[in-house]
C-alpha cells in the first residue's frame, strides 16, 4: 500500500507529478482523496455512519472515522472513488448516485505523517439496516452510527460524549451489537474546520428529503 502511486500537487492544486504514497506522507504533498459520508432518517432523527478503523491499521487504529474514504491512485478518477465503498463496506453505489457536497483542503499532521488533502467530500442517503454492510475485516472493525446533531456538539465541544450504537467484528469471529459511550478522542482528529463544514452541508442536504 505505502509503494501505491498517488498524483501529487502543488497548494494550488495545480498537478505536479507523482509519487509513492508513502512518500507523499512524509513530505506532505498535496494529494487527492474520495471521502463518502452516509447519513438517514430514522423517527425524526438523523444519524451519521462510521466505520470503526481496524485495530491493524498504521495510522488511525481502532478509531471511528467517515463511513468510506480512500486515496485517488495516479491512474484513477475521482468517480473511481466508489471503490472504496465497496471495498471497505461492501455497499456498491454509482457515482450518480453521490451528492458531491464540497471540495476542501486541509492538513493533519502527526509523528512521522504529514496528510495534506484535497478531499472531494461527497453524501449518500442510507436507510437501510447494518446487516446490509460486509466489511473488508483487513481495514474495517464495525460500523456505528450516532444523531448527527449530537455528533456535530461533540465535534465544537458542547458536549464531551455521545453514544454510539452499531456492530463490531473480529478478524474471524461472529458480529456483535454494541452500545458505546464515546468521546471525541475516538475520532480519527480531521481538522476541526472540516467536520464543521461537512456536518452544515450534510444538514442541509438532510433537510432537502
Amino acid at each position: 500500500m505505502d509503494n501505491e502511486l498517488l498524483r501529487i500537487y502543488d497548494e494550488n492544486h495545480n498537478p505536479i507529478g507523482t509519487a509513492a504514497r508513502a512518500d507523499v506522507h512524509k513530505s506532505g504533498y498535496w494529494h487527492e482523496t474520495f471521502h463518502c459520508w452516509f447519513a438517514g432518517r430514522e423517527n425524526g432523527r438523523v444519524y451519521l455512519y462510521f466505520q470503526l478503523r481496524s485495530k491493524a491499521k498504521k495510522d488511525y487504529p481502532n478509531l471511528y472515522d467517515i463511513t468510506a474514504a480512500g486515496h485517488i491512485l495516479a491512474n484513477e478518477t475521482i468517480e473511481d472513488g466508489t471503490r472504496e465503498v465497496e471495498e471497505e463496506i461492501g455497499i456498491r453505489l454509482s457515482f450518480s448516485d453521490l451528492v458531491l457536497l464540497d471540495v476542501l483542503k486541509y492538513c493533519v499532521s502527526q509523528k512521522g505523517l504529514i496528510d495534506n488533502e484535497i478531499a472531494h467530500v461527497f453524501f449518500y442517503p442510507f436507510n437501510q439496516p447494518f446487516e446490509r454492510f460486509t466489511l473488508q475485516k483487513e481495514e474495517v472493525a464495525g460500523m456505528a452510527r450516532a444523531e448527527l446533531h449530537l455528533f456535530k456538539d461533540l465535534m465544537a465541544g458542547r458536549r464531551t460524549s455521545l453514544l454510539m450504537e452499531g456492530f463490531e467484528a473480529d478478524q474471524d469471529g461472529p458480529r456483535k451489537n454494541v452500545q458505546t459511550k464515546v468521546d471525541k478522542s475516538r475520532f480519527v482528529p480531521h481538522e476541526d474546520a472540516y467536520y464543521e463544514r461537512v456536518l452544515e452541508l450534510i444538514e442541509d442536504e438532510m433537510m432537502r428529503k
